[in-house]
């Protein structure tokens, strides 16, 4: 079989996972497709955590059509046994020919086991197919899996000159219809929002997906706040019993506040403070330790600057509106000191830029 042939069906397999796109956390996106005689007799992917993996649905389709196919998986499969059985020993009863593989899982507990014993038991395994498109495809999986910490993608709308208000505060709204769309589509695609207690005061969000289908979804919303700014009636807390709310404090959170808090369903997290601020990497580590693999962080400039410093982002996000603000107390995206050497700026990589209706979207990597 042809390299192109290869890379033809493993493009079909990265459009089945991406089906699934913000809906598997923490398992990785994974779609399958079982190939017989150049036709395809099954294919699948994986939806949710705990639900059946790609290489199962795709071979439970393919029935006895499966002995001798090739399977082509955006992920290696897997060897061990978690939420669901190995894929591995499936794949070999099954009596697959050839497993083409996109990436070796980052997983520890995988991480070329299942290519071995895929080839212990006498089947090809190609190995790397695609591979920089399926790493792209999972980078929120391979960051938490590898570290147990999120994702963090740091997410502001601006005027050309950088500033996120006015100066007497006004915000809403800077970008268009348009950004805004995307901007839901995003919260839709992540575990959790991370903002501070200054844009809860000032904007009073929802911090809700609302897409335009219709659809309300309910990321886990995070609310750093060490000194007790943020009103309990607050629009975040309102539906904390039936969707995750976690508020972050200092140490010495009132004992009042923390019960009022608890009696509404928000989960308190309570944590050291250094210089009077809570440390950006702490709360990361305590959200990795609740699963969540990934984090939107909708500031304002001071939380930015905090998780820059404290090198936590890996994704950054920033909508240009073509407007000019001005004014030296009107706030910009990113607060904080800043860096005093053009050498020690911060340089994004793999940067797109694309025009969202009248504003436009710069997106790159860290």
């Amino acid at each position: 079989m042809t390299d192109k042939t290869d890379h033809n069906w493993m493009q079909r397999a990265l459009g089945l996972a991406q089906k699934a796109r913000g809906k598997t956390s923490p398992n990785p996106m994974v779609g399958a497709v079982a190939v017989q005689k150049g036709n395809v007799v099954g294919e699948g992917y994986h939806r949710r955590a705990g639900g059946a993996h790609a290489e199962v649905l795709a071979l439970k389709k393919a029935g006895k059509l499966a002995k001798n196919c090739d399977l082509y998986v955006t992920l290696e499969p897997c060897s061990h046994h978690g939420r669901t059985p190995p894929c591995v020993d499936l794949i070999i009863s099954s009596g697959v020919r050839r497993v083409i593989v996109g990436m070796k899982d980052p997983n520890p507990l995988v991480s070329g086991k299942g290519i071995r014993k895929l080839r212990s038991a006498g089947i090809e395994v190609v190995n790397g197919v695609m591979k920089k498109q399926c790493c792209e495809l999972n980078e929120v999986f391979i960051k938490y899996i590898q570290t147990r910490m999120p994702f963090v993608i740091v997410k502001a709308a601006m005027s050309l000159d950088g500033k996120i208000a006015t100066a007497k505060g006004e915000s809403q709204w800077i970008t268009g219809t348009h950004a805004r769309e995307v901007v839901h589509e995003m919260r839709d695609e992540v575990d959790a929002i991370l903002i501070g207690a200054g844009s809860v005061v000032k904007d009073n969000p929802r911090l809700t997906a609302r897409l335009k289908k219709g659809k309300v979804s309910y990321p886990v919303r995070v609310i750093l706040d060490n000194e007790e700014l943020v009103s309990l009636s607050s629009k975040v807390f309102q539906n904390a019993l039936e969707e995750k709310v976690i508020y972050v404090a200092g140490l010495n959170i009132s004992p009042t506040r923390e019960r009022k808090l608890i009696a509404k369903g928000v989960e308190v997290l309570k944590l050291k403070e250094r210089r009077g601020k809570l440390p950006i990497k702490n709360v990361m580590v305590e959200l990795g330790r609740r699963e969540i693999s990934s984090v939107l962080i909708e500031g304002g400039g001071e939380i930015h600057a905090s998780a820059f410093k404290e090198g936590v982002v890996d994704r950054v996000v920033f909508f240009y509106a073509p407007k000019i603000i001005g004014g030296r107390k009107a706030p910009g995206s990113v607060g904080g000191d800043g860096v005093a050497r053009l050498q020690d700026a911060l340089e994004l990589k793999d940067v797109s830029i694309r025009q969202v209706g009248v504003d436009w979207l710069v997106d790159g990597r860290l």
